[in-house]
């Protein structure tokens, strides 16, 4: 493989993987890789994102203006990525708005990564699945201009949202954004919700599936399986909205009235 062949396999690359490929070509020290990858990025063959993470410039464009799928710079922030929350359902093409934040599962600690217009945030796997180790649950690996991303899927992104609603631009944006998902498989969004072991997030996740009834076709026993982990004490969904909020005695929560009444529809 050449490097030419090389930049055409991987649009976008780590210089651990560059490094791989220079072991094979016997090519394989720390100066003789920098200097290769120098050389490149000199030449406008490759973009450098960050330390580490080169793009690759198509031929005739300019490392000045060329557009680098967010995307792939998510997956290739930190080894252990999973594109989630908001970002989840903007990379389905399910966001009602269009974003310049994107949210990164990993167990790596990190400020956020800023590349041109773009956020990078990376956040903590919840805690309840690190302990358990399920860090994986309800992801998909999927095939993207040629890289391996990981990605949740709805189920678990409907809950990872009302777990994380900060990370998924409000309200509006999460009802908006969620009702553009046709089919969730209810019985896996319930085997999640249980499985993060959040009072809070199992009683929001309950409210949003009794709204949506009808149109996701939720069963009553889906409803019932939620209700017996509701809160034991009302929990305020939004404390930010404590005095537009009200009181819903089925799932013990203090939900704001913007949710309840969606007055975004006027």
């Amino acid at each position: 493989m050449t490097p030419k062949d090389f930049f055409n396999q991987y649009p976008l690359f780590t210089s651990q993987e560059y490094a791989q490929f220079l072991a094979k070509k016997r090519h394989s020290g720390e100066r003789a890789q920098e200097a290769l990858l120098s050389y490149h990025v000199k030449a406008g063959n490759l973009l450098r994102i960050r330390r580490g993470l080169f793009a690759v410039v198509p031929p005739g464009a300019s490392p000045e203006s060329y557009s680098v799928d967010p995307y792939l710079v998510a997956a290739k922030l930190v080894g252990d990525a999973v594109i989630g929350y908001h970002s989840a359902l903007a990379f389905y093409g399910k966001s009602y708005s269009v974003t310049h934040q994107f949210c990164v599962l990993t167990h790596s600690r990190s400020a956020d990564i800023l590349f041109r217009e773009d956020a990078f945030r990376l956040v903590l796997f919840p805690k309840a699945l690190r302990k358990k180790n399920q860090e994986l649950f309800g992801v998909k690996t999927i095939l993207h201009r040629g890289c391996q991303l990981r990605v949740t899927g709805f189920e678990r992104t409907l809950v990872d949202i009302f777990d994380r609603p900060d990370l998924s631009g409000g309200w509006e944006e999460v009802w908006r954004s969620l009702e553009s998902v046709e089919y969730f498989d209810l019985d896996k969004v319930i085997e999640y919700a249980l499985l993060l072991d959040n009072v809070t997030t199992i009683a929001l996740v309950g409210f949003y599936l009794e709204q949506h009834q009808k149109e996701l076709r939720v069963k009553d026993s889906h409803l019932a399986q939620l209700e017996t982990r509701r809160p034991k004490q009302p929990h305020y969904v939004d404390k930010q909205q404590k005095s537009s909020s009200k009181f819903n005695p089925r799932w013990n929560l203090i939900i704001p009235v913007e949710i309840i009444e969606q007055t975004w529809k006027e």
